[in-house]
């Protein structure tokens, strides 16, 4: 690609290569978001190894859509970087993210806060319009707590864009024309319009209530009055079957959080910020947390 930058197949013998040697590159790199890695790392098999510019290229398309969508894993948009000797955010000559998320934390809670030479995890949420990347950087957990949406358009300005242009833009001609195949078109049109957490006008913004059933707006309970009448009961029992799944999915990450620590019988006391598990555990313990909320929102509108 460029100096010091390469990835290819390595051959030690003429009947099959070895490995798929990479330099330089998201692949290898700590400050690049986990989708960066994963995204040119299946970009490059498909391409050397299967043979296949078109696979690649659809892949391409149907993760910039699933991200614009809102649907991709939070624990693959997080990016560390190190706080380094200086702690505060006035050391610094330049306002960086992960500094001023640092000190939002520590201003939060200073027990938990990271300290000097710590990594600090964060994603970038989406917030109002004009606002700079280092005011919407924030803790992964506290996202997840909190229901942010993680900015779709930085992550793919930012953290995509340049390391996919690299590797298609040789193939496809140009980097624009790159450009033009993998980030506009049909797959970029669905996109899922995140409420702002900034602004002067979000501390008045209220959350209405919703039918289960069709979404309509409603005053109170859980269904409007067709809703009622039609769908109750087979919304009782979706959300029976949603409470399961994500119940089984929880117990699944935290029976392999236990492997990991050593002990089937001990509660898991992991905070490895830098797992992907981490993550999912506690995306998963919110979403069981979300659906009974509803259960029990659904039982107390049944009773009455």
């Amino acid at each position: 690609m460029n100096k010091k930058r390469y990835a290819g197949l390595y051959w030690t013998k003429p009947e099959k290569w070895d490995k798929l040697d990479t330099k330089g590159i998201e692949t290898v790199r700590r400050d690049n978001c986990g989708l960066a890695r994963q995204m040119v790392e299946t970009c490059l098999k498909t391409i050397l190894i299967d043979k296949s510019i078109s696979g690649a290229t659809a892949y391409v398309q149907n993760m910039i859509s699933e991200l614009l969508q809102n649907k991709i894993d939070l624990s693959l948009l997080v990016i560390t970087k190190s706080l380094g000797k200086g702690a505060n955010a006035e050391d610094y000559a330049v306002k960086q993210a992960h500094v001023e998320l640092a000190e939002r934390m520590r201003k939060r809670d200073p027990t938990t806060a990271p300290g000097s030479g710590d990594r600090v995890p964060y994603v970038i949420i989406a917030g109002a319009k004009n606002m700079k990347a280092y005011e919407k950087s924030e803790d992964p957990l506290y996202a997840l707590e909190n229901n942010l949406t993680p900015d779709a358009t930085y992550y793919i300005e930012h953290q995509l864009q340049q390391p996919l242009l690299r590797i298609f833009g040789p193939i496809l001609g140009d980097e624009k024309k790159a450009h033009s195949q993998l980030f506009s078109g049909a797959h970029t049109r669905k996109v899922h319009s995140a409420t702002p957490q900034g602004g002067a006008l979000a501390k008045f913004a209220t959350r209405g209530l919703r039918c289960m059933g069709c979404k309509a707006v409603i005053k109170s309970g859980c269904f409007c009055e067709h809703c009622q009448k039609e769908k109750a009961a087979e919304v009782v029992v979706e959300k029976m079957q949603e409470l399961r799944a994500k119940e089984e999915e929880h117990n699944r990450l935290w029976t392999q959080c236990q492997r990991c620590q050593g002990s089937m019988l001990q509660p898991v006391i992991c905070s490895n910020s830098d797992c992907e598990i981490f993550y999912r555990r506690a995306k998963a313990r919110k979403d069981v947390q979300d659906v009974q909320e509803h259960m029990q929102r659904l039982r107390l509108d049944l009773e009455w």
